[in-house]
């Protein structure tokens, strides 16, 4: 925390902001809410601004992420080899001869010219959510490497690296405690400093009339500790919905919140839709006109390998697919249990606003369950969108570059800030550290406003957990730097 300072007063050789003396002798509630809001904005940005710098750093890098991969690994992800494609359950019984040893899983077949369709294989040896992914040449039906996939994005290796540096700096679970309070102060700290720069701007207005500062731009000249707030305040108000925004989605993905918000969802009914793989139920609603390859389903019945079979019957399910909407960019699920039905679902792609899946029986060619998107609930559709934005995949390059100039600006406020912090330390004193705003805002405001603030916080602080428990650390480093202040006041001790 900080060094002590007298309580309550000023030295009177140092500078005092006309501004901040007048607000700090308001009583009004006003006044005394905005002492509360800057003070928590200040001990938020000093303490936890280091967290959000690597945020920003590894979360700008994350957003650029998907382009990269495609220029790092373009000799896995493109080919130059022409025409027709082999049929998918070819390219795939490519990749089993190239990889034996492990058991195939999926496969993503190619969506456009040039790129390769990915075969994806269970692999023990790797950690969660990790696939070994061959690479195959659609047209030679010939495998062109393999990397290491992760997730259901598929990250290749670099944006996994960039990815797991974002969410737990390489540390596993322990490491995820740094990222969600990240998550978890950003958009206090944004709401807090939009408050507090549009109560600055609207007191001077009225008090300035048309010399009052600008609240979208910054005036030219000005020097110090001024300048430096001016570029704070009106940059953070231009980014300020899009850290909000950052804010809600990553604590979606967090560990403590992140289940509050899962709970939340399902308690309202807005979970995302799955489908069922499960068969031998009454969900089957759709005939197929590819079905009814009664040879496979008897040499499977014989006891031939199920999954071989089911690698056979690929490219009839990819159709029954196509046929019920769900096409373009896909992953297929590949069974190796006679009562699991297959799983054709949409990938995420630039540009793509739905994302359709469905269960289709393999030995029959009827879809036995199937999601639309149309036909999610709108919280499920928000929460897709969001991802989307915050991975930097649903609007493309435009996407990532936003993102990439979001996380630049925040590391300049974040910057700004500090800079004003270390202005504002007195000059002629040993101090070496800023003064904090003074405390006491809480007894400016009416208890009914106190008792409504205490229980917003607690009931915040409960369902975002490392908001709450810091926010309380906070509060008790507070009260023992105020009871020290007192006693060097008391002692007769000044700065």
């Amino acid at each position: 925390m900080n060094a002590p300072e007298t309580v309550g007063t000023t030295p009177a050789h140092l500078p005092v902001d006309p501004k901040d003396q007048s607000e700090s002798k308001d009583p009004s509630p006003p006044g005394a809410l905005r002492r509360l809001v800057l003070r928590l904005h200040f001990y938020a940005g000093i303490l936890v601004a280091p967290f959000l710098i690597i945020a920003a750093v590894s979360g700008g890098l994350y957003a650029v992420a998907p382009t990269i991969e495609q220029f790092v690994y373009r000799d896995y992800l493109q080919v130059e080899s022409t025409g027709p494609a082999a049929p998918v359950s070819e390219q795939v019984e490519a990749a089993q001869a190239a990889r034996p040893d492990l058991t195939v899983s999926a496969v993503r077949p190619a969506s456009e010219p040039g790129d390769t369709t990915r075969v994806l294989f269970t692999d023990p040896t790797l950690g969660d959510s990790e696939r070994l992914a061959v690479f195959v040449d659609p047209a030679a039906a010939r495998p062109v490497g393999e990397l290491v996939v992760y997730g259901s994005s598929g990250a290749l290796p670099l944006r996994t690296w960039i990815s797991q540096l974002h969410v737990n700096l390489h540390l596993g679970d322990p490491g995820r405690l740094y990222s969600e309070l990240a998550a978890s102060w950003l958009w206090v700290i944004a709401l807090g400093g939009t408050y507090l720069w549009v109560r600055r701007y609207r007191t001077a207005r009225d008090r300035s009339g048309a010399a009052a500062p600008r609240l979208w731009t910054v005036k030219r000249g000005g020097r110090g500790r001024n300048r430096a707030l001016r570029w704070h305040g009106a940059l953070g108000l231009w980014i300020a919905a899009g850290l909000v925004f950052l804010s809600a989605t990553g604590l979606t993905w967090s560990k403590y919140a992140g289940e509050n918000v899962t709970e939340l969802r399902t308690s309202l009914g807005w979970t995302t839709p799955s489908v069922s793989k499960k068969l031998g139920g009454s969900d089957t609603t759709r005939p197929s006109e590819h079905g009814g390859h009664g040879g496979d389903a008897a040499s499977a019945a014989d006891g031939v390998n199920v999954l071989d079979t089911n690698v056979r019957r690929l490219d009839d399910v990819l159709a029954v697919a196509v046929g019920a909407g769900v096409a373009g960019a896909v992953e297929a699920s590949i069974p190796s249990k006679p009562d699991t039905a297959f799983t054709v679902a949409q990938t995420r792609q630039p540009w793509q606003f739905s994302t359709n899946s469905a269960a289709i029986d393999g030995a029959t060619g009827r879809i036995t369950d199937i999601s639309m998107f149309a036909d999610w609930p709108l919280a499920a559709k928000l929460t897709f969108w969001g991802i989307g934005v915050h991975m930097g995949i649903l609007f493309g390059l435009l996407n990532q570059i936003a993102l990439l100039v979001l996380a630049a600006a925040l590391l300049a406020v974040i910057v700004l800030g500090y800079i004003m912090w270390w202005r504002r330390r007195p000059s002629r004193v040993a101090r070496r550290w800023g003064r904090p705003p003074v405390r006491g805002a809480l007894r400016g405001l009416h208890p009914a406003v106190v008792a409504t603030i205490v229980a917003v916080t607690v009931l915040v602080g409960w369902f975002v957990p490392l908001l709450g428990l810091s926010l309380l650390g906070f509060v008790v480093v507070d009260i023992v730097v105020g009871v020290f202040q007192r006693r060097r006041a008391s002692a007769g001790v000044t700065e």
